[in-house]
């Protein structure tokens, strides 16, 4: 009797693809393409890669998992691991950039599209007119890109506000994400206007358009503040004279921070469906607060014992966010803490433990706990030449808390001083864009400050148990 043959087990790669997490990043925008440039080059060292795109001898002797390489990175038939990422620009100026620095050979041509009309700040050219005449070159690239994921996980985007491609094609951008794959999880990484440093005058109008067309079609939104990074730059870094490839690349390691968790493995993972979970309470709710620990020169973390009790601290400290807003005037509503690092998960409960003990957060009455951990193994790696010091171990918190309604209170007040006059709408209603866009924008940002409040207050009094409806139907049902 002959038996039948086993069939042969899958290697390692194809039983990986089987269960894929692949992640699809997409920079739209000078911000975007320049953050996203200088992500690329962290996520490179971290994984051994190249300039050119090929693994580094010893990491090649090391790296049989490649799991951490297949989420971000798309593995070519000559050996070469090329970023999914798409770059997009209605000018050719940043990304002839990237095309002409060290890791020119690192991305792929076919996926950096560029425009010959930039969007001049304008949100109606980047949504209307220049943007929309690129859109469809866009959407087929972004096809064929999914096409080729055996399981995609979700989308992370990279735009301004305050530009015109930031803010108009962006907003194109992820309503058509949003049709084509609603169950695909979206983030968006947001340059956020600076309360006293603006790139345009324009930016109020910019900003508040695109949170109205993107609100309803994002899960998650981070939002960076480049005034706020310019004083971490300054005071915790010690650079006199910040520029944006500073910014950019401080940028660049809180993402890291917080995309190792889907990049890497650990005791305790957090991937894109659970930032939604733990930090979103409401759909509309979604732009949490960023803060990160350490960052210091080699000669300040000299004289710190950088224990994750100290780096726990430092990240509710009001100067270590990304966003200039103060936590203590709010209530937190949801924090997620993404440690790097060889930490045990015991010492992450007694940092959490003093927190509570010393009262430095308020969190709201429905939600009394709050605490979202996640613990990456992988440690945070060094870029060359950067003014960030190597560390064993970082965390970064993400916090959806109240107080970002203080921000967006001073965005609103910014757009209706310059509506209040009419100033410079002529330049949106020639694009196509009609005045009522205006109104219906500010009237949901209107409603989304108005949600943020409602959030933050008591709706239960101290001491009342409330109870679920089976339990008050049993109470009320007479009986036999």
């Amino acid at each position: 009797m002959v038996r039948p043959s086993r069939p042969s087990r899958p290697s390692r790669r194809k039983r990986y693809q089987l269960v894929g997490r692949e992640v699809l990043s997409i920079h739209v925008g000078q911000a975007g393409v320049q953050i996203g440039s200088a992500c690329w080059e962290r996520y490179a060292v971290e994984h051994g890669i190249n300039p050119d795109g090929t693994l580094k001898a010893d990491q090649r002797q090391c790296n049989s998992d490649e799991e951490s390489l297949v989420t971000f990175f798309d593995p070519s038939v000559e050996g070469r691991y090329v970023p999914r990422s798409l770059m997009i620009d209605l000018e050719p100026s940043a990304l002839d950039e990237v095309r002409n620095n060290q890791y020119k050979e690192f991305f792929h041509p076919q996926y950096m599209i560029s425009g010959f009309e930039s969007a001049a700040n304008n949100f109606a050219r980047g949504y209307y007119t220049n943007g929309r005449e690129l859109s469809y070159t866009i959407f087929e690239r972004i096809r064929k890109m999914v096409d080729s994921c055996p399981s995609l996980a979700g989308f992370i985007i990279f735009h301004s506000f305050g530009g015109g491609t930031g803010s108009g094609l962006t907003s194109l951008l992820i309503q058509h994400l949003h049709e084509e794959y609603p169950k695909k999880a979206k983030i968006e990484f947001v340059v956020y206007p600076s309360p006293k440093l603006s790139t345009a005058i324009v930016e109020p109008y910019n900003s508040v358009l695109v949170t109205h067309h993107t609100i309803e079609n994002s899960d998650c939104a981070f939002l960076i503040d480049n005034e706020a990074t310019y004083e971490i730059c300054s005071r915790d870094l010690s650079i006199n004279k910040p520029t944006y490839v500073h910014v950019n690349r401080l940028s660049a390691t809180v993402i890291s921070c917080i995309t190792a968790s889907l990049r890497f493995g650990g005791t305790i993972n957090v991937d894109l469906c659970e930032f939604q979970t733990n930090l979103v309470p409401y759909p509309r709710i979604h732009y949490p607060l960023i803060s990160y620990s350490p960052l210091l020169t080699p000669n300040k973390l000299r004289h710190r014992a950088n224990t994750i009790t100290d780096i726990t601290f430092d990240c509710f400290r009001p100067f270590n966010q990304l966003v200039k807003c103060d936590p203590r005037h709010g209530k937190y509503m949801a924090c997620c803490l993404l440690y790097r690092g060889r930490i045990p998960p015991k010492e992450v409960t007694v940092a959490i433990n003093k927190l509570k003990e010393r009262e430095m957060i308020k969190f709201v009455n429905w939600c009394p706990t709050g605490f979202k951990v996640g613990i990456n193994h992988q440690p945070p790696e060094v870029i060359p030449d950067s003014e960030i010091s190597e560390t064993n171990r970082s965390l970064c918190m993400l916090a959806n808390n109240t107080t970002i309604a203080e921000a967006w209170a001073r965005l609103d007040y910014q757009f209706d001083l310059m509506y209040a006059k009419r100033a410079y709408i002529h330049w949106y209603l020639s694009e196509g864009m009609e005045e009522n866009d205006f109104i219906d924008a500010r009237e949901n940002l209107a409603e989304l400050e108005m949600e943020y409040s409602d959030c933050g207050m008591d709706t239960v009094d101290e001491g009342t148990i409330v109870e679920d409806e089976d339990t008050r139907r049993k109470k009320t049902t007479p009986k036999a």
